[in-house]
């Protein structure tokens, strides 16, 4: 019953998480955003107090619950050892922990966000690496199939669904994530939980705490035929049943072992304080018996209920970047930047890198298509903003709403709109009306806070063409220039990023 329980709930979570990463319209985020919220790592850089504390009890409480059913990660490693044992049963042994290469992979991690290298920090980091996995790899088939909807939808009548355009954010990211998906698959193929209880920085410290939780499953060696089976269904492989030990830092609270022992010699209950030979291995030779009373009490209390969510409506399908449906128009190449440009909230480059786990949530969610994820070593897969797809529209702030560390925070659309991120930048040489002798003036048109001013390009001659002049004092750098700048391949107007945002 206890697995069962604890199957559904990892089942909820892991298909809601996921979903939040492959909705790219947001709407499943005013619902199940708090998924993202309540994941460990996040929670300690956002100082999310209440959330942490709320996980170190229940990792007190009930061990490593966190682990086998919140983290999504974990959930995915299971079910890849899940289709494994389809293919051979009882296959995992007790093996003693590396204690060496967890404290050390912890340590680094630690050292690595202290001194800024978060790009180096978050490869391992769990929550981070599934939603790069999920993000990179699995959106882009979610959206395909959303386009083949649209396709058939739209012959019969109905725009319930909406084409988008799936294209590469990134390579580095998607190297990244094709590589950390083929880690995965080999360890849980073969090993099951090997990952959680070597690598991963938030298993080590959760495994330290849950060493003391007062529930966790205990072998009654009075009833114990020594058959092992525990051992061999126990995919943490922390279970030695010769010696009747269990470790309980790398027990991921799964009751596996549970449904396996033929004798009821282990059961999961409140642990007897005994003189333990080892910090990390506590003999359970007299364990007493409770009642189904005491056990039912003992069930986790955050098991999430099912939630229906009404698919999204019919929205305003995208503009086709065609020349009145005729010529392709030329796709607009990056400029050069002497600055990154970093969402509106980030505050500055350095507090955004500092707290920015890079599990691309924001990305996959922008509506225009303005974010995708650095290439730079030091700020490697952290999202950035570039305007060749769209621009950063004043009404919109999803990548704040979805953001679970806070590096990424707006108190309201009023103060995004007195937020410079950047400033525009004139080049002479690209413009439209100076290289093709054509009025323009799209970017005076469209900037949203009248930063962009037209002005003749000869002062001695008032019919000359008139050319942009930007006022960088009221210029809050959202690209709506650059982006509808009609000058190809690239903008003769761009926006280059400032280290600090300021108000104006």
């Amino acid at each position: 019953m206890l697995r069962t329980i604890r199957l559904t709930a990892a089942i909820v979570c892991f298909t809601l998480v996921t979903l939040l990463f492959l909705d790219f319209t947001g709407t499943l985020h005013t619902w199940f955003g708090w998924l993202a919220k309540i994941q460990f790592l996040p929670a300690v850089l956002a100082l999310n107090i209440g959330v942490v504390l709320f996980l170190i009890i229940l990792t007190i409480l009930f061990g490593r619950i966190y682990c086998s059913v919140i983290c999504p990660l974990g959930v995915f490693q299971d079910a890849i050892s899940w289709v494994s044992g389809k293919r051979k049963k009882n296959r995992f042994r007790y093996s003693p922990a590396m204690k060496w290469i967890r404290y050390g992979l912890l340590a680094v991690f630690i050292i690595a966000m202290i001194v800024g290298l978060n790009a180096l920090a978050i490869l391992i980091a769990p929550y981070s690496a599934y939603g790069r996995m999920v993000s990179a790899l699995f959106a882009p088939v979610w959206q395909w199939g959303n386009n083949l909807l649209a396709y058939f939808a739209e012959r019969a009548g109905s725009y319930a669904f909406y084409e988008v355009d799936v294209w590469i954010k990134s390579f580095s990211t998607l190297v990244i994530a094709v590589v950390t998906l083929i880690v995965l698959i080999i360890l849980a193929w073969r090993n099951g939980r090997t990952y959680c209880n070597t690598i991963c920085p938030v298993g080590t410290v959760l495994g330290f705490i849950s060493r003391y939780s007062i529930f966790k499953p205990v072998i009654d060696t009075s009833k114990c035929n020594g058959c092992g089976l525990c051992a061999r269904n126990c995919k943490a492989s922390c279970i030695d049943a010769k010696a009747h030990k269990i470790d309980y830092s790398r027990c991921v609270v799964c009751m596996n072992c549970l449904g396996k022992c033929k004798k009821g010699a282990i059961k999961y209950t409140r642990r007897i304080p005994e003189i333990e030979a080892e910090p990390e291995m506590i003999t359970t030779s007299k364990a007493k018996s409770v009642t189904t009373e005491q056990v039912d009490n003992a069930r986790r209390s955050f098991l999430s209920a099912s939630a229906i969510f009404a698919t999204t409506a019919a929205l305003k399908a995208q503009e086709k970047k065609v020349d009145g449906g005729l010529a392709t128009i030329e796709d607009k190449k990056i400029p050069h930047r002497e600055n990154p440009i970093l969402p509106p909230g980030s505050l500055s480059a350095r507090n955004f890198a500092q707290h920015c786990t890079a599990c691309q949530l924001c990305v996959s969610v922008c509506p225009n298509q303005v974010l995708r994820p650095s290439g730079n070593l030091l700020t490697l897969m952290q999202p950035e903003m570039s305007y060749e797809r769209g621009y950063c529209r004043p009404e919109c702030a999803k990548c704040a709403e979805v953001c679970p560390t806070d590096a990424i925070h707006l108190t309201s659309l009023a103060d995004k709109s007195a937020i410079q991120i950047g400033h525009a930048v004139w080049i002479k040489e690209n413009c439209v009306p100076l290289t093709d002798g054509v009025e323009c003036g799209n970017c005076a048109r469209h900037c949203p806070t009248g930063a962009i001013q037209m002005v003749v390009s000869d002062p001695d001659m008032a019919d000359s063409p008139k050319i942009p002049v930007v006022n960088a004092e009221k210029c809050i750098g959202c690209g709506a220039c650059e982006n509808l700048c009609p000058s190809r391949p690239f903008s003769a107007i761009y926006v280059t990023g400032h280290q600090m945002h300021r108000i104006i």
